[in-house]
């Protein structure tokens, strides 16, 4: 064991993997379990800066080669053999159209670059479900490695303007203050820009880099103060895995817990003294996690997600089952890939060696990834291509740019049908307005009437605040944007309003874990009264439509996947209790009805029986996700929201 070695660093490690695998396998009560991703950025921060400001220090320069072949061949093997063994894995597991999107995840897994990648998943509203996405995690090792890459400069930036540690502790300072403001800014405006873009997680390596700066000497002579820091380290910690939540405004001020509780915990052990938590974290149970915790890292997230794919509701004893495999997987890989090639003498001997294979080995997965994403959909069938091609083509509105995004708060209104008719309807509200568009619009044409359409993503048509996971707050645009609408609405004087949005009952199964308080179901409800009376004390008619049924799961990929399998799409169908919302909907019906001039519209036989609602009705996919119906059905319905509203 070398005399640098730090027990205490690798029990922190096994702390981290643990919270993380504990919050994703939801076995324990840690639902900040995704702060141990924190606690290894601040570890890879406090290692990389001590072994190269050693190196700086002792050369005066940087062998930067050999810095990167030394990481290459920690990481590059383990991560390229769990990328290509997860390809092969969803070939037997995952629809066709996944196996292709997801083949892109692991292209861009494997160039370290997905984190990139999961900024523009992460705004586009009708994304495939990040849970279902085995390649996710790696977002934090792309983190990582772009760390490897700019960090060496920044240190070599510190030492040409003002050789020494001083130097160092300022440039690293700045930096990472800069980082942490815009990290915090962002939080609260683009929550995922502040997540996954690098640059702003700087400041979690930088907190660690300065941790190293006092001399090990400084901690060795005060052993007293080693215990009480240690202590309020690992107590930040445990704070943080049970308290934070997955929709909390993260990072942020929030990770300044899991940070600074990691960086007490790394100053009390410099002094070497092995009692307190230092003793815990050098027991022999958690120093063998911690030598693990890569293979760990790398493994679990796919076997849970392929797992929940195959079993969508997991029994706690699957979910051991789930742990026992990613164990098992971690230990092969630990044994017979990351640790005889990272202490493979002739890899070791210069950097040549070791880098050259690198460069191959990513070659390897982006062409690997690449090819499975090109060939999978070459190869398609027509039902599958017909299934991708519904479930992709965008409303009527939503094609010609007129549903906005997050950010705006100026409405669009956009004109469609006969634009000179004397008639006008106004389409208001959320995507579940917006889906009405095709073939509200189609009727309108039939009618010699004009549509204008005042549309925004998330944003309801009732008047009350919503708070929206991607933007992990109170959607505050969105009351803006929904004043003004209604302001030019009622300017416009159309003939009748039509609105529709996403039912109550429906966000709060989409909701699940954020503890929605009964008492927005009272907000919904006024909020739908205070909007329908703005329009109907302005003399204008108003129908509200019913909104569609909520599934349990994605129901493009639902029936890809059953089709796929030579099974019936029906497997996909939902019981009517569980997706309609009767109930919900008779409360909405007669608030609808008791404002004059409001008439109430339910298409919901459309979509259900008496008993079930079903996922493929009349050879076409119903909806292109859980909520939203897919443009070919909604324009199949035509004929029908011609009679309900012409």
């Amino acid at each position: 064991m070398p005399a640098s070695f730090r027990p205490d660093i690798e029990g922190l490690r096994a702390l981290a993997v643990a919270g993380v695998i504990a919050f994703h396998f939801g076995l324990t009560g840690l639902p900040g379990g995704f702060a141990g991703v924190d606690i290894f950025f601040v570890i890879s921060g406090y290692l990389i800066t001590r072994h190269l400001l050693a190196e700086l220090t002792e050369t005066g320069r940087l062998n930067l080669w050999r810095f990167y072949a030394r990481r290459a061949r920690r990481l590059l093997p383990a991560s390229l053999f769990v990328i290509l063994a997860t390809l092969v894995a969803g070939a037997f597991i995952l629809s066709p159209e996944e196996q292709s999107l997801y083949s892109k995840g692991a292209m861009y897994a494997s160039a370290y670059m997905i984190n990139l990648w999961l900024i523009r998943w992460s705004f586009d509203y009708f994304a495939a479900d990040a849970t279902s996405n085995p390649f996710i995690h790696f977002w934090s090792l792309s983190v990582e490695e772009q760390f490897y890459l700019a960090w060496p400069a920044l240190l070599l930036l510190a030492a040409w303007l003002r050789p020494g540690k001083r130097g160092a502790i300022l440039v690293i300072g700045i930096a990472g203050l800069i980082s942490f403001a815009v990290c915090a800014w962002l939080t609260t405006m683009a929550q995922p820009w502040a997540f996954y873009f690098s640059p702003l997680r700087a400041w979690e390596f930088a907190a660690g880099g300065l941790a190293t700066m006092l001399p090990q000497k400084f901690w060795q002579d005060r052993p007293l103060l080693a215990a009480p820091l240690a202590w309020l380290g690992l107590a930040l910690i445990a704070g943080a895995y049970l308290s934070f939540t997955e929709d909390a405004p993260f990072p942020g001020f929030m990770a300044l817990m899991p940070v600074a509780g990691t960086v007490l915990l790394l100053l009390a052990g410099a002094a070497g003294v092995r009692n307190g938590p230092s003793a815990v974290l050098a027991l022999p149970p958690l120093q063998w996690v911690g030598k693990l915790s890569y293979s760990l890292y790398l493994w679990h997230w796919p076997v849970i997600v392929y797992a929940a794919t195959l079993v969508p509701e997991l029994s706690p004893l699957q979910r051991l089952g789930c742990m026992a495999l990613t164990l098992a997987l971690s230990l092969f890989t630990y044994h017979f890939i990351e640790n005889p090639i990272r202490r493979n003498g002739w890899l070791m001997a210069n950097a040549a060696r070791a880098l050259v294979p690198a460069v191959l080995l990513t070659g390897t997965g982006v062409a690997a990834a690449y090819a499975n994403a090109r060939l999978v959909v070459h190869d398609l069938d027509p039902q599958q291509r017909t299934i991708a091609a519904s479930a992709a083509r965008p409303s009527t509105a939503r094609k010609a740019g007129c549903v906005l995004s997050y950010e705006t708060v100026t409405p669009k209104p956009c004109m469609f049908g006969t634009t000179t008719a004397g008639h006008t309807i106004a389409l208001f509200g959320d995507s579940h307005a917006d889906h009405w568009s095709t073939p509200l619009i189609e009727a309108a044409e039939k009618n010699n009437t004009k549509v204008v359409t005042w549309l925004k993503s998330s944003c309801r048509a009732s008047r009350m605040t919503v708070w929206v996971s991607k933007l992990k707050r109170d959607y505050t645009e969105c009351d803006q944007w929904r004043e003004r609408s209604i302001r030019q609405i009622i300017a416009a004087r159309p003939s009748l309003v039509v609105i529709s949005e996403i039912a109550q009952k429906s966000l709060r199964k989409m909701s699940v874990g954020t503890q929605m308080p009964e008492s927005r179901d009272a907000d919904a409800r006024a909020g739908l009264r205070a909007t329908l009376e703005a329009f109907s004390n302005a003399g204008l008619k108003v129908a509200f439509i019913r909104d569609v049924p909520f599934n349990d799961d994605h129901v493009d990929t639902c029936v890809a996947r059953a089709l796929w399998r030579g099974q019936t799409p029906s497997l996909c169908d939902q019981k009517r209790t569980e997706a309609a919302n009767d109930a919900g909907a008779a409360i909405e019906r007669d608030i609808v009805r008791a404002v004059p001039g409001a008439s109430y519209i339910d298409l919901t036989n459309q979509f259900c029986d008496q008993n079930t609602c079903h996922a493929f009705i009349n050879g076409k996919l119903a909806y292109r996700d859980r909520h939203h119906l897919a443009t070919p059905f909604a324009e199949s319905l035509e004929p029908v929201v011609e009679k309900a509203l012409f």
